[in-house]
């Protein structure tokens, strides 16, 4: 008999959501329910978020979208710039771990203000720096800030939704990135082009104090009000006692939370690695490089590679309702993988365009599936503090994969002919090509080999619990009308 965890790759029958269960789940909707949709309930809370993730991404590629630019303005090399990305990274679990707790233990509105309007005020910074020492400890300060904004979305947005249409709703909000990219590769391709780089981290600046002012007025998380109802008509205050809680959670989940970070490390690198989740890493420099493209061209290429990513995601969090979250990043991986070839040996435009969005399709199917996953997998009262925290670690420790692969280019050469002339250039397409490689086997090996919750009624866990113990209930599942009448409640 084959292991437990190859045993139930595939959710037993009872956890999977039915068939067409997406659509019956959006058609028990009421038109009120619809209008609450643009007007401040569940869905609206979720638009709410899946903004603060969209300006995230604008605010972080807003250095990976002007690599050469910065190069020419503190006179570094491609290598050294990328220590800013690498710096963001590090310092981005920091972040994680302070808003998370944070937002655990008080909310997840306000938390979130203050997280996306200090993001605001860094990036705007920014913008206004003279020297590169200025430049890096702007990106090292603005990480912190970033860390705490994917946790606090993720949570907020999918313990507020069905659990019908979770999986859906967690391949949306991740591709809020990609949006955030490609909104950020516009405003590369005319602003900047007229006013120079530091526009677009200006006007990203303004993008993220919008979404600021916009969540402030959206009302908190409901279901967090309720785990506050309970614990008020229990006598007990889990904000008191939420290091200690803390504590013992990591005793009994230890081991949960390092594979955790392990799958996050993976996923990260896949990401980082190829272009993916918006974060381009050396993509775009690659494609200028190695393959001859225009600054234009490859700003170009870069936007329709992710706009395969967007329909990765969400063809992959809706899928893995049906077939399970892990199969789904098994599978994602190995459809990477596949189409690496016309991802790096083609020298055309459109051949380079088709080869990257099926590489961003594949990666995103994979991590659409990643912020339900990780809130099934969290200890119920950490469901903001967990999943925020590993995946940071995993960008963490995955932070130095644009320094690889810009030291591995440095190293290993190609010719290309630029004007006509034979021209020695860094071989980022075989760099790039054997570094996801490698990655995406290391993806499906540690998705393969984890544990899944799928279907977890979360939403109706104890809170207080503070050993994280949940009774995994898959036969009862909270229905599309009990959360609409937990949320109208809150609202009244």
């Amino acid at each position: 008999m084959p292991p437990r965890f190859i045993r139930e790759l595939i959710p037993r029958r009872e956890a999977r959501t039915p068939p067409c269960a997406v659509v019956v789940a959006l058609k028990s909707l009421t038109w009120v329910q619809w209008a609450q949709f643009w007007s401040g309930s569940v869905s609206y809370l979720h638009c709410a978020f899946w903004l603060a993730w969209t300006v995230d991404a604008i605010d972080y590629v807003a250095v990976t979208l002007t690599v050469p630019l910065l190069s020419k303005q503190f006179g570094k090399s491609t290598s050294a710039i990328t220590t800013a990305l690498t710096l963001t990274l590090l310092f981005r679990s920091v972040g994680a771990v302070i808003f998370g707790m944070i937002s655990d233990r008080f909310g997840r509105k306000w938390p979130l203000v203050v997280n996306l309007m200090l993001c605001c005020v860094l990036e705007l910074g920014t913008g206004f720096v003279d020297t590169f020492s200025q430049f890096l400890a702007f990106r090292a300060l603005f990480g912190v800030a970033m860390g705490g904004i994917w946790g606090l979305s993720s949570s907020s947005a999918l313990e507020n939704l069905p659990i019908e249409i979770r999986g859906l709703a967690s391949g949306i909000l991740q591709e809020g990135y990609i949006v955030g990219y490609i909104f950020a590769a516009v405003i590369n391709l005319t602003l900047v082009a007229q006013y120079g780089w530091r526009a677009l981290f200006w006007t990203g600046a303004g993008i993220t104090c919008f979404a600021a002012v916009i969540r402030s007025l959206i009302p908190e998380s409901p279901f967090f009000l309720r785990v506050k109802e309970q614990e008020k008509a229990k006598g007990t205050n889990t904000s008191q006692n939420f290091l200690r809680q803390t504590k013992e959670m990591l005793k009994l989940h230890w081991l949960l939370c390092i594979y955790a970070v392990l799958l996050m490390t993976g996923l990260n690198f896949l990401s980082h690695g190829s272009q993916a989740r918006a974060y381009c890493d050396l993509y775009p420099t690659y494609l200028q490089i190695t393959k001859g493209f225009s600054a234009h061209n490859a700003t170009v290429a870069t936007i329709i590679s992710n706009c395969g990513a967007v329909f990765g995601g969400a063809i992959g969090g809706w899928v893995s309702q049906y077939i399970g979250r892990r199969l789904t990043i098994v599978f994602g991986a190995l459809f990477t993988a596949v189409f690496i070839p016309l991802w790096v040996l083609p020298s055309s435009f459109s051949a380079l365009s088709a080869g990257a969005f099926c590489i961003q399709l594949g990666v995103q199917g994979a991590w659409g599936v990643i912020p339900i996953q990780l809130a099934e997998m969290s200890p119920p009262a950490f469901r903001a503090t967990f999943p925020g925290v590993v995946y940071q670690l995993g960008n963490m420790i995955s932070s130095a994969s644009a320094q690889i692969e810009a030291t591995g280019g440095d190293n290993l050469k190609t010719t290309i002919l630029k004007d006509g002339v034979l021209t020695v250039v860094p071989d980022y397409a075989t760099v790039q090509a054997i570094f996801i490689s490698a990655v995406a086997a290391f993806v499906i090996v540690i998705a393969i080999i984890g544990p899944e919750n799928h279907g977890s009624n979360f939403e109706n866990a104890d809170a207080a619990d503070h050993s994280g113990n949940e009774a995994m209930d898959h036969g009862s599942q909270i229905s599309c009308r009990e959360v609409s009448e937990v949320n109208e409640k809150s609202s009244a």
